[in-house]
């Protein structure tokens, strides 16, 4: 394409904006607010995402060692620690520390009796995070079969609590995004066919006087990328704004309760380029798409 032609359908597709300004207005309006609910969708799923992770990771399995247990068994246990594809991290818990977390709660008196009989009280043991809870079943077994495992305590409650959320979470927010990106596509197509609706007289009139399809199609197209981008542009600088409002005011407003899980919010610089990209794309694709559909009805002629 030379550079005369594309300067002057960057031109006309300017200038049908401008025309149909107030077209052009709905269409942009219309788009901004899908695009609006379509990211804050986007952002509620992956926080709540985030959040439930947060307590995935809380929920920690103990794994207590035999009582003759020494310093081999305790690198055996490790080995095959290291070795399990489920396990996150794990740490080592002698009985001194045992000792000390446990003197956290309970009163002074009863101290000297739990450090004379802390071998027998406080057996060795390893606290596990999972990488995946839904597999906390099949990883307990694992880890109990390890030898020198005596048995192995697992929040199994609340890993299928976590995991029927999380798969909650997804499905939801899954469907959200595609009712909403359905009926996105409906209300920005038949505005599109509004507009070149009440253009049909010049198309007919370029279409007569011997202007090729494409010709005629091309403004139509470059006028739908010019209201994607807009719209995008518009979009993202809302949703940036005020999801980052919103974010400062509840992390100011929080409770000491909800500040470990507002510590899991996702900051909107980790999305944001992701976003900028899908809603430039989107709006593109749903501009050029609708122009093209739809101009195609009045070149037969």
């Amino acid at each position: 394409m030379k550079g005369s032609s594309f300067s002057y359908l960057i031109k006309e597709g300017a200038r049908n904006i401008w025309v149909n300004r107030m077209m052009s207005l709905a269409s942009i309006g219309i788009l901004v607010s899908c695009m609006l609910l379509i990211g804050s969708a986007i952002l509620l799923s992956i926080n709540l995402n985030g959040m439930v992770s947060y307590v995935e990771n809380q929920n920690e399995m103990v794994a207590f060692l035999e009582d003759s247990a020494d310093d081999v068994t305790v690198s055996a246990v490790e080995a095959a620690l290291n070795s399990n594809d489920n396990v996150d991290s794990f740490a080592f818990v002698s009985r001194e520390e045992a000792l000390e977390r446990y003197s956290e709660i309970v009163p002074d008196s009863l101290l000297e009796n739990l450090e004379q009989d802390k071998e027998e009280v406080f057996p060795l043991s390893f606290r596990i995070t999972l990488k995946d809870l839904s597999l906390i079943d099949e990883t307990t077994a694992q880890i109990e079969s390890i030898p020198g495992i005596m048995r192995v305590n697992a929040p199994t409650n609340v890993a299928e609590t976590v995991t029927g959320i999380k798969r909650a979470v997804y499905i939801c927010g899954s469907g959200i995004i595609i009712i909403l990106l359905a009926v996105t596509l409906i209300i920005i197509a038949n505005t599109i066919k509004v507009t070149v609706f009440n253009r049909r007289k010049e198309i007919n009139i370029m279409k007569f006087v011997g202007a090729t399809d494409r010709f005629i199609r091309m403004p139509f197209v470059v006028e739908g990328i010019l209201l994607g981008v807009i719209s995008a542009c518009i979009a993202y600088l809302l949703l940036w704004g005020g999801y980052t409002y919103l974010i400062n005011y509840v992390q100011t407003q929080a409770s000491a309760t909800l500040s470990a899980f507002l510590k899991n919010l996702v900051p909107f610089s980790q999305v944001a380029k992701q976003l900028l990209a899908s809603f430039a794309v989107g709006g593109i694709a749903i501009g050029v798409f609708g122009s093209m559909i739809f101009v195609r009805k009045h070149l037969k002629v």
